[in-house]
């Protein structure tokens, strides 16, 4: 072992299999996990990787091994584990997935009790020192093992956040992307039929396939979005949602097949929540703020701006007690789903948001995107990264309005705004520059800030 192990990261666990990722190193998490939370009980779940079920019965016997009883999901997305954590009043929750990572890869995620986040200094960094040390020395009598299901109580529990009441019909086009999205949305689907919710779907490589035939399920990626985009064209459907492998993030295209940005999500969902609960609380990400802040002001709510990161989003909803919170990065929280965040919940509020207005998705964002134009986030592959955020501070400082550090850097400079911050997860330097109504000007100052960045 080295004295780093290279699968752990800020929030969870991620590598290459073999190399830094294996039976081994998934046994020793297992039992390290029980030693550091002693959480009694343990929901464990899989995504449709071939290696899941491997790495998963391993970390079970490390979990055994330290005395742990552990409740196995089988075949689930993240927030299912997220869900029955909770609902089985378990210590803690383990999930194997690579999410939407090269197929060469796998992770564990992993939340304490109440599906709780785990980082670095709250409990994963003693995970990995006990797990490098790999000085557990003799098992405990064994911990038991039972199988048993929670999909049929987590789908009652995101149908209940919509309101089947006076909704017009919409066709929606669903790609799973043969990750385990598929047979949760479905239990989803059933509910809103009991509900006699007007929604028709058009399922798209719904099926969980280990071989992803499809390609890897990263909706994020432009190359990845033409399918779902011509689908929704092709099938007329009202708008389309596309997931991740693990179905934590989703991602819309509107009824041209647009892709929606993450931020005009955010907005989205808080002027849905903000419709069921005036004045309520909605924490957002510091990356493009200016919509969201007319949106929460325009439907009187208040909004925190809080650092990026699952564990700091879910903290500061607490803290505040907010309704929802939301990031670019399409990560979505909610306080009635244990602050978690969740794939299937925003496509249900933003469907019902598109059937009550009488407008078409795209008709909600134009004007959005007209008083806010973005640019999206922009990834820079730059080594020396102190150097290049020196080089935008140097050009920036002076002339800013306000300026902040709460993630990054960020410039308020009146007509424009531009964040830069270096990513707590790759290897890379973010960009993301927004304006008042002026893409003209976004223009300029994307070509001129990567020019410093790059220089």
């Amino acid at each position: 072992m080295t004295e780093r192990l290279a699968c752990f990261k800020s929030y969870d666990v991620r590598g290459r299999l073999g190399t830094e990722l294996d039976e081994g190193l998934a046994y020793g998490i297992g039992r390290g996990f029980a030693r550091v939370l002693d959480p009694g009980l343990v929901v464990a779940g899989r995504d449709i990787r071939e290696t899941s079920p491997i790495l998963q019965a391993a970390m079970i016997r490390g979990l055994r091994d330290e005395g742990v009883d552990v409740i196995d999901l089988g075949l689930c997305g993240t927030e299912e584990v997220y869900f029955a954590t909770d609902h089985f009043g378990a210590g803690g929750g383990v999930m194997v997935t690579a999410s939407h990572n090269p197929i060469d890869y796998n992770g564990i995620k992993m939340v304490r009790d109440g599906a709780r986040p785990i980082s670095e200094a709250s409990g994963l960094g003693a995970i990995h020192d006990l797990v490098l040390a790999d000085a557990f020395g003799p098992t405990r009598p064994q911990g038991a093992l039972r199988r048993e299901a929670a999909r049929d109580a987590y789908a009652d529990r995101v149908a209940a956040f919509l309101d089947p009441e006076g909704l017009r019909p919409l066709k929606i086009l669903v790609n799973a992307g043969n990750g385990v999205a598929g047979p949760a949305f479905d239990a989803i689907a059933d509910r809103l039929v009991a509900l006699e919710v007007p929604f028709d779907f058009v399922r798209m490589h719904h099926d969980p396939d280990s071989r992803f035939p499809n390609g890897i399920p990263n909706p994020l990626l432009p190359e990845n979005q033409p399918p779902t985009a011509e689908a929704v064209r092709a099938t007329r459907a009202d708008l389309g949602v596309a997931w991740d492998g693990d179905f934590d993030r989703c991602f819309f295209f509107d009824e041209t097949g647009a892709f929606v940005d993450g931020e005009y999500v955010v907005a989205l969902l808080a002027r849905a929540f903000l419709a069921k609960e005036p004045g309520a609380r909605i924490v957002h990400d510091p990356r493009v703020m200016w919509n969201t802040l007319d949106v929460v002001a325009r439907g009187g709510g208040e909004a925190v701006v809080c650092r990026t990161g699952h564990a700091h989003l879910k903290a500061k909803m607490r803290e505040v007690d907010a309704v929802y919170g939301g990031e670019m990065s399409a990560h979505h929280y909610f306080r009635a789903f244990m602050y978690c965040d969740s794939g299937m919940i925003p496509w249900l509020l933003v469907a019902e948001l598109v059937a009550r207005s009488g407008r078409s998705l795209s008709s909600l964002l134009a004007e959005m995107r007209a008083a806010f134009p973005s640019s999206g986030e922009i990834n820079f592959h730059i080594e020396d990264k102190a150097a290049a955020i020196a080089r935008v501070e140097t050009a920036c400082l002076a002339a800013a309005r306000a300026v902040d550090r709460l993630d990054g850097v960020s410039f308020d400079m009146g007509d424009w705004r531009a964040n830069l911050r270096a990513s707590n997860t790759e290897n890379v330097l973010r960009l993301n520059v927004e304006t008042r109504g002026d893409r003209a000007l976004l223009a300029a100052k994307v070509a001129e800030l990567s020019a410093l960045i790059e220089a």
